[in-house]
């Protein structure tokens, strides 16, 4: 076991700040990662504010982070897919029962067993939890390691490790390919590589937005037209016609009014999460065959896929880059939606504490 530097919090109060953690030694099987960058997702507001206690109460001290890209600085004896040097990119999960149906189809975000990159019983017993990317380095079995294509900015990329596969994936499930229409509902975070994604797909993207302000930097993105959803007259034009829409909005809204814009079998897709139930007309759904789903992270040959889709197509995150000092404001910011697109923390900010 080693230490490694990294930023926790102490409760859910309290603020980030400097500490060390117990990293362990590499297995045979493991890879250690020195930490470049490391994305700041919402879900680590969330985790360390314990607002998902019902569900997943925080155990602390909390070492947030699921946006992992780094350099290979050591590898176990039986690992062959790494070697030191390589760049390498760790996202939400760093372990599965490895057993289940779901994990043999290469769908380990379904796995009933699964281990998160934080805040998830740890098995090999290090701490009592996982510790995530708010440190200076990380140790993973390699088959929850993915590779990082060289030409990628490397803050840029950190953010494809949740917000990237976060919407890749139901495109990919859904069908999402040149000649469709797809709609994207809100431009944040997600919102953002869900209008990249669509566009190199070759699809007709069409953002949903609240904000007119937002138009010149949706169509920068590779968006087709845009839509003030508050618009009930724009809304209408659209009725009926499309494939496919990615529901991006974390808050309260009403999802009928997309229901209605899908055409016959169209599908849309929440990979927001809204605190509070949304009500469902069953009338949208019936009519036209509509359907509406929801979708999590990707397995980790389709995070694999992503990365490389990503590699192809010279896709990134928009980022802003700061120092770790900084964590504590970019969660407020976050909070005021206050970033263009993502943050990303500059892990050799690090080295200074």
């Amino acid at each position: 076991m080693y230490k490694a530097k990294a930023y926790s919090a102490a409760g859910e109060t309290s603020p980030m700040a400097s500490t060390t953690i117990p990293r362990r030694d590499p297995a045979e099987h493991d890879v250690q990662i020195e930490i470049l960058f490391c994305g700041v997702c919402h879900s680590d507001l969330h985790s360390v504010r314990n607002e998902w206690s019902e569900f997943m109460p925080t155990v602390y001290p909390i070492v947030p982070g699921h946006e992992i890209v780094g350099r290979v600085s050591k590898v176990g004896s039986a690992v062959t897919k790494y070697k030191p040097g390589d760049l390498a990119a760790v996202g939400c999960l760093v372990d599965s029962d490895r057993t289940c149906p779901n994990c043999q189809a290469g769908l380990e975000q379904f796995c009933p067993n699964q281990t998160l990159t934080f805040n998830s019983p740890d098995k090999h017993g290090a701490a009592p939890v996982t510790y995530g990317g708010y440190s200076d380095s990380i140790v993973v079995d390699e088959r929850f390691v993915l590779r990082v294509p060289s030409n990628l900015d490397l803050a840029g990329a950190a953010p494809l490790l949740c917000a990237g596969i976060t919407t890749y994936s139901p495109m990919r499930h859904w069908g999402v390919t040149k000649g469709k229409k797809v709609g994207v509902v809100g431009l944040g975070g997600l919102g953002h590589m869900g209008v990249k994604f669509a566009h190199a797909l070759g699809a007709h993207v069409v953002v949903f937005t609240t904000s007119p302000r937002k138009k010149e930097d949706a169509l920068r993105l590779g968006a087709d037209e845009i839509v003030v959803s508050r618009d009930a007259n724009e809304m209408r034009k659209h009725a009926g016609s499309f494939d496919f829409i990615l529901d991006c909005v974390s808050a309260e809204h009403d999802v009928n009014a997309y229901l209605n814009l899908l055409r016959l079998d169209g599908n849309l897709t929440l990979v927001g999460a809204p605190a509070k139930p949304l009500p469902v007309s069953a009338f949208g759904l019936i009519v036209g065959r509509r359907s509406l789903s929801g979708s999590a992270i990707g397995g980790l040959p389709e995070t694999q896929e992503m990365l490389d889709f990503c590699g192809e197509h010279d896709i990134t995150a928009d980022v802003e880059v700061i120092p770790i000092q900084k964590v504590n404001e970019a969660y407020e910011r976050l909070l005021k939606s206050d970033v263009k697109y993502r943050f990303a923390i500059d892990m050799a900010s690090l080295k200074s504490e």
